[in-house]
């Protein structure tokens, strides 16, 4: 839902998934990469801009794909086939298994991918995203009241953060 909820709005001068820091800023704070990955895929951004623009544009496409399949969800409505095609491309090319891993004294299920194609950077977002999908009605989704959901707002700071600092190095 968190990743549904990276649009830009008129509160945050910078949207966080507009910009390749922006993407690998969500993808270090939900966990899916570690602070040391986070300097090579911000990286790969100079050294790979095709790579980075292609990724970008399938992480957009999910997300308005999740959006939309999730306001179907709290509308009661049918989900529409093309918003789960583009969850289901990403599990397909992603390879990876599921391991239990410590988080806060607890256990969390966390989805290991292998990190062959570039897309893996998306497969836990698309694998979290299937499992509400899946749970339909039952699934814990609200319309949120509040214009800038405080995730959004974090999310872009990292972003401005990380762009600063990489026109300093």
């Amino acid at each position: 839902m968190d990743f549904a909820n990276t649009i830009p709005s008129l509160r945050i001068p910078r949207p966080a998934l507009e910009n390749w820091p922006g993407l690998v800023g969500f993808l270090e704070q939900v966990g899916v990469i570690s602070s040391r990955r986070t300097s090579e895929l911000l990286r790969l951004g100079q050294a790979d801009p095709q790579t980075v623009d292609l990724l970008l544009r399938k992480a957009l496409a999910l997300r308005a794909a999740l959006r939309h399949a999730f306001e179907a969800m709290t509308r009661g409505e049918r989900i529409e086939r093309s918003d789960v095609e583009q969850v289901n491309d990403l599990l397909r090319v992603t390879e990876g298994h599921d391991e239990l891993v410590p988080e806060d004294q607890e256990w969390r299920l966390r989805l290991i991918a292998r990190e062959e194609h570039p897309e893996w950077l998306l497969a836990a977002i698309a694998r979290s995203a299937a499992e509400l999908l899946a749970e339909g009605a039952a699934a814990p989704l609200r319309r949120c009241a509040n214009g800038a959901c405080g995730n959004r707002s974090k999310v872009a700071a990292f972003a401005r953060r990380h762009s600063s600092r990489r026109g300093e190095s």
